[in-house]
């Protein structure tokens, strides 16, 4: 996924350095309780469309810009579902991040499934019951989304 060109001049004066970012994340789901989930085109795995909060964005804003960005469709945020920290995380080129990831459940408002940009290799619905493999952190974002409690989760 493309570097914001934030990250990138700050990266320019703390080099590898540890960085604490605020990661946001669409858990969309369809109207027969379908999730949408995108095939990444940075390591091909599929995954909850999301990113990075720019500075000035605001979360939920964020959300739907990601979500359209490597969709292709437009979503309407239902509820915020969960607020997680995240163990750091190093990048192959030895960049060092941690993520308070911000989970939505959303619902479609517009658009078509759209592969074309440079972040996705292919957009599907998938039933709940038969989700590729992902990771546990998406897993888990999937599952707070759809669960029937109006409180996000937290971690305590």
């Amino acid at each position: 996924m493309p570097v914001p060109d934030f990250l990138l001049a700050l990266r320019d004066h703390v080099g590898h350095g540890l960085l604490p970012l605020v990661g946001v994340t669409g858990v969309v789901i369809g109207e027969n309780g379908d999730i949408l989930l995108h095939r990444r085109a940075d390591d091909g795995r599929w995954a909850a469309p999301g990113g990075i909060l720019e500075p000035g964005e605001q979360p939920a804003r964020a959300v739907v810009r990601e979500v359209w960005e490597e969709t292709g469709l437009e979503v309407e945020v239902e509820r915020l579902a969960s607020v997680v920290g995240h163990e750091p995380h190093t990048y192959p080129n030895g960049d060092r991040v941690q993520f308070l990831d911000l989970a939505f459940r959303c619902r479609v408002v517009g658009g078509a499934p759209d592969a074309g940009g440079d972040e996705t290799l292919e957009v599907r619905w998938f039933p709940p019951d038969a989700l590729p493999d992902m990771s546990q952190r998406v897993l888990d974002r999937i599952a707070n989304a759809r669960a029937d409690d109006p409180a996000p989760y937290f971690v305590v």
